[in-house]
């Protein structure tokens, strides 16, 4: 069964630290989920599970799985040690997805196995282009920002 969530919680500024603080806009963590289309690349991921059946566990959302999984990557560790990474870094957990910081593992480190079984590399493909793309496109913006300053020619 996979139930979609409420998109809203992804304000920057929303995210909750208990301890006050707040997340610094330019970590690279911040940065990567902003540009990543995640709603774009959901439906896909979604599609492989009955959708509001009543029957069965929620699957883990979208957003929770390939962060996990580009945090694996990025870092090059096991599975176990992703888990554990996430449950300690609020950086971590604003990729993921989460409402705020939390002091317990999101998932089990069992669940990586799952999710690489269902994000298949077309999947992490076309999020790759959708990521470029966005990319350039706020690289050009900034371009022409700094062009009309005139502090570009």
């Amino acid at each position: 069964m996979y139930r979609t969530e409420d998109k809203t919680q992804l304000s920057f500024e929303g995210f909750y630290l208990p301890f006050g603080g707040k997340l610094n806009p330019n970590n690279r963590w911040v940065q990567l989920a902003d540009l990543i289309p995640w709603e774009d690349l959901e439906a896909e991921y979604a599609s492989q599970f009955a959708i509001e059946s009543g029957q069965g566990a929620p699957a883990i959302q979208f957003r929770t799985a390939l962060g996990a999984l580009i945090i694996k990557e990025k870092l090059g560790i096991t599975d176990e040690e992703t888990v554990e990474q996430i449950r300690e870094t609020p950086y971590l957990q604003y990729l993921i997805g989460m409402q705020g910081y939390q002091d317990e593992a999101p998932f089990d480190p069992s669940m990586m196995v799952h999710f690489r079984k269902r994000i298949s590399m077309d999947m992490i493909t076309h999020a790759n282009e959708l990521i470029i793309a966005e990319e350039r496109k706020k690289k050009l913006k900034m371009i022409r920002k700094l062009k009309k300053k005139k502090i570009l020619r």
